[in-house]
């Protein structure tokens, strides 16, 4: 198919990532206008032409809660404006934690997202490294789920560490999976902390499964937000005789007291993507970004040409 009516847009929620996927497809990004009442309502207007066109919307919804808001008027103008394709490009894929009715009288608020996304107008929705798999089962559209180990492998392998001497750790029981996953590709022993979590980003350690001591430990997560997980899992290694520690993570919501804990822990290296635009100020000097650009921009191009976007993990 064409380039000619394939069409990237961006919210204001990470135009840098946006960019950079507009660069590996070789098409400008589209021009639109998104401005903010004094009240705080938004206002969208596609700046041209995007009749018939497979149009691809580029917002992480992290907070603050606008940037869902102007997903949902972005997706709801292309739909209006007769493009003939709209697919949500989601990177990071807000209220992804609020997966399941868990306790009494609380909402399942990845579903409400995902009802929203589809009630508006959207075909398709694209999304990374999901808190929880299940949540594609929720949408009546097709849902990619793509990961960030494509890039991330590459760069943990050049911290050059020796796997017979490493251990992936998993910091809980919800990152099992992914940690087995990366220690498998990499050689790498694994371990994991049984915790018990009693509030929202408060947990207590029970138990560590597997050997620590003269080990370099790799701790892999889907997000950091406020750091607790990851600095606490990170005490705990090197209580434990564990060498060195570095903390891998796609989605860096760094929330509240993050930027201040990894600071003052002992964690020496952070390695984060790019799903969420970071300001400068949150930025440590120890911390690398690896941008998952062209991971996206890969998956626009098959979809749009009508290819394969499975073959994309076999590697």
């Amino acid at each position: 198919m064409s380039n000619d009516t394939l069409k990237i847009f961006t919210g204001r929620s990470n135009p840098a990532l946006a960019e950079g996927i507009a660069r590996y497809l070789d098409i400008p990004l589209g021009e639109i206008t998104i401005k903010t009442f004094a009240d705080g309502e938004l206002w969208v207007k596609y700046e041209e032409n995007i009749r018939g066109k497979n149009v691809f919307i580029v917002q992480p919804t992290n907070q603050p809660a606008e940037n869902i808001i102007e997903l949902i008027l972005m997706v709801d103008a292309a739909r209006r404006a007769s493009a003939a394709h709209v697919t949500a490009v989601i990177p990071y894929f807000g209220y992804g934690r609020q997966d399941r009715k868990d306790t009494p009288r609380v909402p399942i608020s990845a579903r409400v997202m995902v009802d929203m996304i589809s009630a508006t107008g959207a075909d398709r929705i694209i999304s990374m490294d999901l808190h929880s798999t299940q949540i594609q089962g929720f949408a009546s559209i097709p849902f990619d789920h793509l990961y960030s180990r494509m890039v991330l492998l590459d760069e943990i392998r050049k911290l050059d560490l020796d796997p017979r001497e490493s251990v992936v750790l998993s910091p809980d029981m919800g990152s099992v999976r992914m940690s087995q996953s990366y220690a498998k590709r990499l050689g790498m022993h694994f371990a994991l902390i049984d915790k018990r979590r009693y509030a929202p980003n408060q947990a207590k350690v029970e138990h560590v499964i597997g050997r620590l001591k003269g080990k370099h430990v790799l701790i892999i997560d889907d997000m950091i937000d406020t750091g607790g997980t990851t600095v606490n899992a990170a005490e705990l290694a090197l209580r434990k005789g564990a060498l060195s520690v570095t903390a891998v993570a796609t989605h860096g919501l760094l929330s509240g007291p993050a930027v201040e804990r990894l600071r003052a822990s002992e964690i020496k290296e952070f390695v984060l993507t790019d799903t969420i635009a970071i300001p400068e100020e949150k930025r440590l000097p120890n911390m690398k970004f690896v941008s998952v650009a062209n991971i996206f921009g890969e998956a626009i191009r098959r979809i749009h040409n009508g290819e394969s976007v499975s073959s994309l993990f076999e590697f």
